[in-house]
């Protein structure tokens, strides 16, 4: 019988998570400079470390026993089930047995895997690998899965498949793909032994999703005695202008739009050739037009009239030191700005050059050079597509390109000189013939590669993605709308006036903005054929949704939730836009295409966008507090918040729980202790308190618990942003 009192096991357990989520900010940071290994064994694989949750679940535990909590059964089963997890992770670390095992299809059976420390661990039977290959996305030599054959031979022969997403399971043992050899006859599996540990923490998993989903419907539940309301603040509005110059010669809008039908290979997936241009002219000039010229204007601009255009200043050179070493003044600089008497400047300074910044600044610079260089030998123009029957796909070939010798001689004639022709023309200012022989290669490509071109609707889809998907207008507004409504709102809050017209009108342009934002989110998804949520501007557009519809679906019951969403809608905006401006869509890494990895980005998406709201609800309760005891104003702000919290935590939490499922399946282990998962189990911790009113009383102070909201959402800002530009990891591309 445990006889520590209630608030002295509450004091513990309060004292072990705090210590806890001291240990993993600074395990996150130290990661940084002394490596993984260094963090794993002397942080993460600590006894300390460990025997704090030890400590944190059995003063918990005891707490629970000591209040009876467990007559609430809901909130009982959801502690409990963390108690499982954490048992669970507690087996697989123990007994859990993870490694390697290299086979070769020429070789004979093998019975024994590599751990991670090198040592040898046997099966009870032994693999072979029958056949390993590679499949391809449509049309071309993107990598879409990487399936090995194997027979496993225990008394009998079972022959089975192992894939990126797809394990092969034998007696407790689980086989991942990890790795394949060059010449496509061996293959590296991921071999993990943890039936019980796997058991017992799916087990919790499951007990904390349906706890979650049933907490909402209990009648006695803090989030069924709250009710709404919300608010926000914030902008950084920017203006833009350039001087008009005389520009080099050009095609006409229209036949340079011509060229934009073309496919190309672009970015390991098949796509209008002006999304190449567009992509081209923003990596060179920084915007997706140059001086009223289309994107596909530049790009045949230069590759058609390169002698006009080398002497363009219109290659944006943000570093001053690079500008020094360019011998410019302003940001732009022309090609020929980068030869100098010795030859080519950059390399000339990166032969003595030091600093590691004022490396990469040259190497970012040199790869502007090399792009246009790549461009104007044809090298960057992928668009004869041949198949190859060995892959069993297709390869794009630029005119430069050596061809492969089975072509064919009229096939192998076409390749080499229908540019050459096209240039002719070009030259001649024959522009109707121009764009006959344009469309004279598209014919080709689809001759050529058929069915494994992207569909009509696919295409349409891009050519409409792309004359829409410019967010810097949208993000202005959003923001300047947003500012407007706070302010609005704050000073008819201060005045005690109330006016519906302008929140009626406010609300009404959400539709718009919603279906502008949805609208590039469903063109994005037709295009690349999955959810988008595969890099940081994608979630950053559904971020943008969320806090749109969370607007529209409660703005009767929160008086500044129609400046909350737009507030949020355009700082997502400006993130994505900031971060790049439009991204290149392409096709998802072999071990991304899982839906589970959209469920779990979504989810901790929303719990974001919900964080957030509850920041900007906490920052008005801090202005109205300051101007004045609004003590109702403030309450309903609280109130609001509240209700929030609940929904954002659990999303959370069920975005990770989720996320660890999907990394169970990929890759054989379900937490590998990644600084983004680190910061979001913090995240989750840091917020999770607040629900814990009965036991945390300081929470029950609306100030206290506004002034709490806005730093806990500082976790947030570094899950999110911190790790993916300072810390890194696994995680960092999202």
């Amino acid at each position: 019988m445990i006889k520590l009192p209630p608030q002295i096991s509450k004091r513990i357990s309060i004292t072990a998570m705090s210590l806890l989520i001291i240990i993993m900010v600074t395990a996150t940071i130290a990661e940084k400079t002394y490596g993984t290994p260094f963090v794993n064994r002397h942080f993460y694989s600590n006894p300390l470390f460990i025997a704090l949750w030890f400590v944190a679940a059995i003063s918990g535990i005891t707490y629970i026993l000591k209040r009876k909590l467990y007559r609430r059964i809901i909130t009982f089963c959801m502690h409990a089930s963390f108690i499982i997890i954490l048992t669970g992770a507690f087996i697989t670390h123990v007994f859990g047995v993870q490694g390697s095992i290299h086979l070769r299809m020429d070789e004979n059976p093998q019975q024994c895997f590599r751990t991670a420390d090198n040592a040898e661990h046997k099966l009870p039977f032994s693999v072979s690998l029958k056949g390993f290959r590679t499949e391809y996305y449509s049309g071309t030599t993107t990598p879409m899965d990487y399936v090995s054959t194997i027979t496993i031979q225990d008394g009998t022969d079972i022959e089975g498949t192992v894939s990126m997403n797809r394990i092969l399971r034998h007696r407790g043992y689980r086989f991942y793909q990890s790795g394949y050899d060059a010449d496509g006859k061996g293959s590296t599996l991921y071999v993990s032994h943890d039936p019980i540990g796997i058991a017992v923490t799916y087990s919790g998993y499951i007990l904390l999703f349906l706890s979650m989903a049933l907490f909402f419907f209990e009648k006695k539940s803090a989030f069924m005695r709250r009710i709404s309301a919300a608010c926000v603040l914030l902008l950084i509005p920017f203006v833009s202008s350039f001087a008009g110059s005389k520009l080099p010669p050009v095609l006409p809008a229209g036949t340079a739009e011509v060229f934009g039908n073309l496919r190309i290979n672009h970015n390991g997936r098949i796509a209008p050739l002006q999304t190449l241009a567009i992509d081209f002219t923003k990596k060179i000039y920084g915007k997706k037009n140059y001086e009223g010229l289309s994107a596909e204007q530049v790009l045949t601009g230069c590759f058609f009239y390169y002698d006009y255009w080398k002497e363009e200043p219109f290659i944006r050179i943000k570093s001053k030191y690079v500008q020094k070493v360019l011998g410019i003044e302003g940001q732009y600089a022309k090609l020929t700005d980068f030869i100098g008497t010795d030859g080519f400047k950059i390399d000339e300074q990166l032969k003595t050059e030091k600093d590691r910044t004022h490396i990469r600044e040259l190497e970012e610079a040199a790869e502007k050079f090399s792009l246009i260089s790549s461009l104007c030998t044809g090298n960057l123009l992928k668009i004869y597509p041949v198949f190859d029957k060995e892959k069993g796909t297709f390869t794009w070939y630029s005119v430069p390109d050596n061809l492969p010798s089975s072509i064919g001689r009229e096939k192998w004639l076409f390749i080499r000189y229908s540019m050459n022709y096209v240039a002719e023309k070009v030259a001649m200012k024959d522009f109707e013939e121009t764009e006959e022989l344009v469309d004279k290669i598209i014919r080709f490509q689809e001759k050529e590669a058929g069915k494994s071109l992207p569909s009509n609707l696919k295409f349409k889809a891009e050519r409409i993605y792309n004359s829409l998907a410019n967010l810097k207008l949208l993000a202005m507004f959003c923001l300047t709308v947003g500012l407007f409504g706070y302010i609005f709102q704050i000073y008819n809050i201060i005045k005690a006036k109330n006016n519906h017209g302008i929140n009626r009108c406010l609300y009404f342009l959400l539709f718009p903005t919603l279906a502008y934002v949805a609208g590039i989110i469903a063109l994005r998804w037709i295009i690349s054929g999955h959810i988008p949520v595969s890099n940081g501007f994608e979630t950053m557009l559904i971020m943008s949704v969320v806090s749109i519809s969370f607007s529209m679906v409660f703005h009767k019951r929160m008086k500044n939730s129609v400046s909350v969403g737009f507030m949020i809608s355009g700082l997502a905006l400006l993130v994505a836009m900031m971060g790049d401006s439009n991204p290149a869509i392409t096709p998802l890494m072999p071990v991304l295409s899982s839906p589970l990895l959209s469920i779990h980005v979504m989810s901790i998406m929303i719990s974001y966008s919900l964080f957030a709201i509850m920041m900007l609800n906490g920052i008005s309760a801090e202005i109205l507090h300051r101007s004045g005891n609004r003590s109702s104003d403030i309450s309903s702000l609280e109130n609001s918040s509240r209700i929030i919290l609940y929904p954002a935590v659990f999303l959370l939490v069920f975005g990770i729980f989720i996320g660890a499922i999907w990394a169970n399946v990929s890759w054989g282990r379900y937490w590998g202790w990644d600084p983004k998962e680190v910061w979001a189990l913090i995240t989750m911790l840091i917020y999770s308190a607040a629900l814990h009113t009965e036991s945390i009383l300081c929470f029950r102070n609306p100030m206290f618990f506004h002034r709490f909201c806005i730093l806990a959402f500082i976790s947030v800002l570094i899950t999110y942003f911190g790790v993916n530009f300072i810390l890194g990891g696994m995680h960092s591309y999202a």
